[in-house]
């Protein structure tokens, strides 16, 4: 007997069919491939945090991580503790790394309590605490880790993006941008949290003023900077009262 293809039962069907094989194969191809893009999300993790104490491989104006294959050995010897914050107490958790800063935000936001990720470092007899930050650019979202002193003081920064524009909001991750944070002060005189602004007119565009909490914007990417402030505001201000532990306050 001759056999129908032109009928709609036998499209249906072989829709049908066609899903369940991509399916399968697409489940299999993520299950073999999770622990290659662990690893990789790990080693990405880790160069940004060097990166932003300045443990990386920057020539000239360009921004370079560590290899990937120096980045372990890297980490641990730089850095010294992984913390796990929560107001001003906190706790040695080796694992602070993989706390993902998005679903913390979004656990907080349903009124759970965040956990915020701190990361002790040392480099030539000096201390460093790594803080993640994440927010919302023009397009997407943005992240980036800040390196400070025990003053709040920024000693190193590092930016990215999920799709910013080229040219324009993709350059938050330039090196010319984000060296301007280096020596900002995210506190006031008083030890008040003021954070720093991405400010267009900045009147001091060479950046020599250290304690106007502002840096000068990337041309044409106001809502991509706009989106910087409000991460550093928003998310770094949530250490102070660890911070001031530190200090004794």
């Amino acid at each position: 007997m001759e056999q129908r293809t032109d009928k709609n039962s036998y499209t249906i069907i072989f829709a049908i069919g066609m899903v369940i094989i991509v399916g399968a194969l697409l489940a299999f191809l993520a299950s073999s491939l999770k622990p290659t893009i662990t690893e990789n999300e790990r080693l990405e993790k880790q160069q940004n945090i060097l990166y932003a104490m300045g443990v990386n491989a920057n020539e000239g104006s360009s921004a370079n991580f560590v290899s990937t294959d120096e980045a372990p050995e890297l980490f641990k010897q730089y850095i010294t503790k992984q913390l796990e914050v929560q107001g001003g107490k906190a706790v040695e958790n080796d694992q602070a790394y993989l706390i993902d800063v998005k679903k913390q935000q979004a656990n907080a936001k349903n009124g759970g309590v965040r956990k915020l990720p701190l990361f002790v470092g040392e480099k030539d007899g000096k201390t460093y605490y790594i803080a993640p930050i994440r927010g919302k650019g023009l397009w997407d979202a943005i992240w980036g880790y800040v390196a400070l002193d025990e003053n709040m003081v920024v000693q190193g920064a590092y930016f990215d993006h999920k799709g910013e524009t080229p040219g324009l909001g993709a350059n938050i991750k330039q090196r010319y941008f984000m060296d301007d944070f280096i020596g900002e002060h995210l506190l006031s005189e008083g030890g008040a949290f003021k954070g720093i602004t991405v400010a267009k007119g900045n009147a001091d565009p060479k950046n020599e003023d250290k304690t106007d909490n502002e840096v000068d914007a990337i041309a044409g990417a106001t809502i991509t900077g706009d989106g910087v402030t409000a991460m550093i505001k928003k998310d770094l201000k949530l250490y102070l009262p660890y911070f001031q532990t530190l200090k004794g306050n």
